[in-house]
């Protein structure tokens, strides 16, 4: 169960980056954006050939730069071509595939099995033990929903803010609605391409499909933390995603352990729990109704 659960912390910080992503795009910009799984192997194929070429550390920094240029270019598609934000998603992502590849030297997959990456550094300090993968990812996440919430909270963040409230009112404010989505996409994206940068740091390897089915399963752990925090301000809102995807992580663990879901069925399950969750309201009322019509029926047969 200790395993289980030091798994389940490492990488439910690790992966709490992408759902911060999508808490920025979908919830805040009210944008389904698709670029998610192409930015995400984009941050691990950068991050890897960085790392091996000896510059850990820069590949982070280069990786998040590399994502938002991926979510630019979904922004521009958006906004200067009026492409449909699924569409614009689903073209730049498309699209990713080749530069992911590019990134890796034209190769499916690359490895560090013999280079240094940030955490067989952080390692070399003795700080924390054998926690100290953990220790790391949580410093990492914690220090980027700081940055999100931050950011949200100035006058640009405000304003990005503002844009998926009502674009109209935005517009009428004299802020360009434009200029904040593609700031919003470029930003998220950004986060994205990090959490595959420290993925791939961790597991010392990159792959071509190694960001596949990433936007469900940030939709997962961005649900799950907000059904169980609840929704308010930013911060909360961190709070939710990390929560979230440290649960979904756990609920993995175990099923993956006890063998209750066969492996090959996880990613159905995954989707089922995004597709109820997001429909809970709907069911909520229709259940609601259901009760009133019963009620009435009763009622009148009394």
């Amino acid at each position: 169960m200790l395993f289980i659960t030091q798994t389940a912390l490492e990488l439910g910080f690790m992966y709490a980056m992408v759902s911060m992503a999508l808490f920025l795009s979908y919830r805040v910009l009210d944008i389904a954006d698709l670029t998610t799984d192409g930015s995400f192997v984009l941050g691990a194929a950068v991050s890897v050939t960085l790392a091996a070429a000896g510059h850990p550390f820069l590949a982070l920094l280069a990786a998040l730069l590399a994502g938002a240029c991926a979510g630019f270019v979904t922004a521009f598609l958006q906004t200067k071509l009026g492409v449909p934000s699924i569409l614009a998603g689903i073209i730049t992502n498309t699209g990713l595939y080749t530069a992911n590849l590019m990134a890796m030297g034209w190769k499916s997959n690359a490895s560090l099995l013999k280079q240094d990456t940030i955490f067989t550094l952080f390692k070399a300090t003795g700080i924390g033990g054998d926690w100290y993968e953990l220790i790391l990812s949580g410093v990492i996440a914690l220090l980027a929903a700081a940055a999100m919430v931050f950011f949200l909270n100035t006058r640009l963040g405000l304003s990005i803010r503002a844009t998926g409230d009502n674009r109209d009112m935005v517009r009428a404010s004299s802020i360009n609605p434009n200029l904040t989505v593609s700031v919003g996409l470029c930003v998220a994206n950004a986060f994205t391409a990090l959490a595959g940068a420290v993925v791939a740091q961790s597991q010392k390897s990159a792959d071509i499909n190694g960001g596949t089915g990433i936007v469900v399963v940030g939709l997962a752990c961005l649900i799950i933390g907000e059904t169980i925090v609840g929704r308010g301000g930013m911060t909360r809102g961190m709070i939710a995603v990390i929560a979230g995807s440290i649960i979904y992580r756990f609920i993995y663990a175990v099923a993956l352990k006890t063998k209750i879901v066969p492996i090959d069925c996880l990613k159905a399950l995954t989707a089922l729990i995004v597709a109820l969750a997001i429909a809970a309201p709907t069911i909520k009322n229709w259940v609601a109704l259901q009760r009133r019509k019963g009620v009435e029926r009763r009622s009148r047969n009394a």
